[in-house]
């Protein structure tokens, strides 16, 4: 058997009612949700399982909601005597699940990290201000020029997620985006979706927010990974704690490089992916980067329980 790789969803993924069942069937699963709604002061939980979706939605409670799964579905999936990885990762929001996955957070500062991280990024540009995009069919040096030349007009427009061939989000300002959305075909684009989003995510207008984080993650304790975690900012395996506090601050201005993290992953001989959390997001990326792999979606209790 080749290599092991436990993988962790970002936002988007959310669900109203994701992760009751791991909640009502397993005891280290609901000691997560009563750790998540000591450190932040409300019930993350009733959130998850009850909605309203609205609020669900909202950057600063759908990123400690979306932790808060993955972590009890990876204590349902760990007392089963689930697979053990040898590397993690996460998208974009999930690096924070891949990290406490990895021994680096303790999930109570991960959990208020979080959602600072939500506010901040939420704060961070005025709203209407900041837009994000998804392309389809373009080429990523094709894209990576459109927007350069779009920004160097004066409307700033970047790569935010590099997700799987095919599927990258671009992220700026509302004027620079909109421009994607028009001009999308001189970069093979077959079609440009704008995303209901709060901000520009993983732009460089993100950098008040990459600020305020910093201050917050000084304050948190980061430990020796105990698996190599591979970072979203340049794909590649880091196991020293200070080096991930700083590449968290970065992840907030700098594009998500997922296919080259599930590409370099393939390369060091990983031929099966765990995808722990909310949804299936993360499996259908895996598939259109290599076919070959095997994916396990463990994003319930039972589906924990039947791996």
């Amino acid at each position: 058997m080749g290599k092991i790789a436990f993988v962790f969803p970002g936002q988007g993924a959310q669900a109203v009612g994701m992760g009751k069942d791991a909640y009502e069937s397993n005891e280290s699963a609901r000691a997560i949700y009563v750790q998540a709604d000591e450190a932040l002061g409300f019930s993350i939980a009733k959130l998850s399982f009850e909605g309203p979706e609205e609020e669900l939605r909202q950057t600063a409670n759908t990123q400690p909601a979306l932790l808060a799964t993955s972590v009890a579905l990876l204590e349902t999936y760990r007392e089963q005597g689930g697979l053990k990885p040898d590397y993690v990762a996460g998208h974009s929001l999930g690096e924070y699940s891949a990290l406490v996955a990895a021994g680096v957070l303790g999930f109570s500062d991960a959990v208020r990290l979080v959602r600072a991280r939500g506010r901040f990024m939420e704060e961070a540009v005025p709203g209407g201000q900041g837009a994000m995009a998804a392309v389809l069919g373009a080429e990523r040096s094709a894209l990576q020029a459109l927007c350069a030349d779009i920004s160097a007009a004066g409307a700033v427009v970047e790569l935010a997620n590099v997700n799987c061939p095919g599927q990258i989000v671009v992220s700026g300002s509302a004027e620079g985006v909109a421009a994607v959305v028009e001009r999308g075909k001189e970069a093979g684009a077959k079609r440009v979706i704008p995303l209901e989003v709060s901000g520009p995510f993983h732009s460089s207008l993100m950098q008040p927010a990459a600020e305020r984080l910093a201050a917050e993650l000084e304050k948190a304790e980061f430990r020796e990974a105990q698996v190599p975690v591979v970072a979203n900012v340049h794909a590649r395996p880091v196991t020293s704690g200070n080096e991930l506090r700083e590449l968290l601050v970065k992840q907030v201005v700098s594009p998500v490089q997922w296919e080259d993290t599930i590409a370099f992953l393939i390369g060091e001989g990983v031929d099966t992916f765990v995808e722990i959390g909310s949804g299936t997001v993360l499996a259908g990326l895996i598939k259109k980067i290599d076919r070959s792999v095997k994916v396990i979606s463990v994003n319930s209790a039972a589906a924990a329980v039947g791996q």
